[in-house]
């Protein structure tokens, strides 16, 4: 794989597809942050996200996962339930190889669940061969709670069991991301969003919000809790119920009421990222937890 120092490298994964990574490199930085994207979009939607990273004195990576952006990949497909685990297993080896310091996750929504899923694999007896330990973790409008209604679990029931990687169509409103027309107008003419999900992919996410929630009361590593109070895309109560489960010495936890899933491309997108500069600010100077 090419020098995480180029701008664009790619990292094959164990069953042979191609990820697109990104890198923003940082001056002097303390440590790096790896993003991990929500589901049917792609990283280069986190340009200012990475840029407020730098910031905080972070190097950036982030990538594309399977199926989405500019990786390979049937879109919403997995061949496997743990494959999206095993992606971040291998991006998280490569960084670390290149980068020393501390790492710190940052996922949102299905990325934020996908990053969590592995954390929480540590807490596990025997830790699954996909887990890999980092030094913090920040959740943006984690999809630990899909709010799934009844008739949906029993369609989802079904096409488990008779079509796991039939793909169809989300279900999910762009206008549903953000109250800012212009940041549902760039999603809705992104060639490189999609609204393709199978059910092998949605018992992935159903599953492990359950797993994640499930383990909360035994959390230990530190956690950064941010979500959107009025989400349409997850339910906002399965943040709720991790953060209410969790060692509050251990996640800190903010809810944003008015603002809708994409927490970053909301109007009052500074107010979020000022909480995330001051929780990564050096431990000497960052505030406990603001509220759960």
């Amino acid at each position: 794989m090419p020098t995480l120092r180029s701008m664009t490298p790619t990292l094959t994964t164990a069953d042979g597809l191609k990820l697109q990574l990104r890198v923003w490199p940082c001056a002097d930085a303390r440590g790096s942050a790896l993003i991990v994207h929500g589901l049917g979009e792609h990283i280069g939607r986190y340009e200012h996200v990475a840029a407020q990273l730098n910031r905080c004195g972070r190097h950036v990576i982030g990538y594309d996962q399977r199926g989405h952006g500019a990786s390979q990949g049937a879109r919403g497909r997995l061949h496997r339930a743990d494959d999206l685990l095993n992606d971040l297993a291998g991006v998280i080896d490569a960084v670390r190889s290149r980068h020393p310091g501390p790492l710190v996750l940052l996922g949102h929504s299905m990325g934020g669940l996908v990053a969590a899923r592995l954390v929480a694999g540590g807490l596990e007896a025997t830790p699954p061969a996909w887990y890999r330990k980092v030094d913090a973790l920040v959740l943006s409008s984690p999809a630990l709670d899909l709010g799934l209604s009844r008739a949906q679990q029993r369609l989802l029931a079904v096409l488990a069991r008779i079509a796991p990687n039939l793909a169809l169509g989300n279900g999910l409103k762009p206008d549903w991301i953000s109250r800012d027309p212009a940041v549902v107008k760039a999603y809705e003419d992104d060639p490189l969003v999609h609204d393709r999900v199978t059910a092998r992919l949605v018992r992935f996410m159903v599953d492990g919000g359950e797993f994640v929630r499930a383990h909360a009361a035994q959390w230990k590593l530190p956690t950064l809790l941010l979500y959107a109070g009025s989400d349409r895309c997850v339910a906002p109560a399965g943040s709720a119920a991790f953060a209410a489960a969790a060692p509050a010495s251990v996640v800190a936890a903010q809810r944003f009421q008015p603002l809708f899933h994409e927490i970053f491309n909301e109007p009052e997108q500074a107010e979020v990222f000022a909480v995330l500069a001051d929780w990564l600010s050096p431990p000497s100077s960052r505030p406990g937890p603001r509220g759960r």
